[in-house]
């Protein structure tokens, strides 16, 4: 047991290692690419602003993956510690996906995000940060195990007393055996132990999600790829006397 425990710890270390690595080293690229430019003194060899602005961006978006990774570390220790205090306020799902979206642009800039949603969709009752970091999880996700330019849908519909919010991607579906292991804690499929990742995502996803009192789910689509659905509840209007 405890040979496992340090296996685990050392792939995590390694893995966070090489998380970490790869969008520092991306950042510290383009910054030292951009001072150069700036301190070459032969006009001519100095970059136009379509290429300053695509190596900006290109820095932003590492950026972000490491916030992500970086947030997805702390909330696991607290997660795990049972010590996730939410900040609940009345919440427009269509703006929440929108900001995530736009963080994210950089990212998802040769895919088509199909967003549909109903135009009567209620308030939910969560806290934001949190809940952004799961769409920001779950879209990450799909972006990961799907291919480039294939679409990722998300769709939200009002069941029961709750909202359900689906991410859904075009990717290679997996065995059921492996659909009921996804949010496990450095779980990885046998077709993606290649692909870059701490295995944390889904399992911090998972806990957020039941911490607000809801329910996630992973499932193979008819067709191909997988889609993973989560519930939050409604605000419901208190009774007047």
């Amino acid at each position: 047991m405890l040979k496992n425990t340090e296996k685990l710890q050392s792939a995590l270390l390694n893995s966070i290692s090489h998380e970490l690595r790869t969008p520092l080293s991306s950042i510290t690229g383009v910054l030292t690419t951009l001072v150069d430019s700036e301190n070459n003194q032969r006009q001519t060899l100095k970059m136009d602003a379509d290429t300053r602005m695509d190596l900006l961006n290109s820095a932003i978006g590492q950026a972000r993956n490491l916030n992500l990774l970086v947030e997805n570390l702390l909330n696991m220790t607290r997660i795990e510690a049972g010590s996730v205090h939410l900040n609940l306020e009345l919440v427009d799902l269509q703006d929440l996906i929108g900001s995530v979206l736009q963080q994210y642009s950089t990212r998802l800039h040769d895919r088509e995000v199909q967003v549909d949603l109903p135009s009567d969709l209620p308030l939910i009752n969560c806290d934001t940060i949190l809940i952004a970091q799961v769409l920001a999880n779950l879209i990450d996700n799909a972006c990961k195990y799907s291919p480039e330019k294939s679409p990722i849908v998300i769709s939200a519909m009002v069941y029961e007393k709750e909202v359900q919010v689906k991410v859904r991607d075009y990717g290679s579906s997996l065995p059921q055996e492996e659909v009921d292991r996804v949010f496990d804690k450095f779980f990885r499929g046998a077709e993606h132990k290649s692909t870059t990742g701490t295995g944390l995502g889904l399992s911090i996803c998972k806990g957020i999600i039941e911490t607000h009192g809801g329910r996630i789910l992973a499932e193979n689509n008819p067709d191909k790829g997988m889609t993973f659905s989560f519930t939050l509840p409604i605000v419901t209007k208190a009774k007047t006397k």
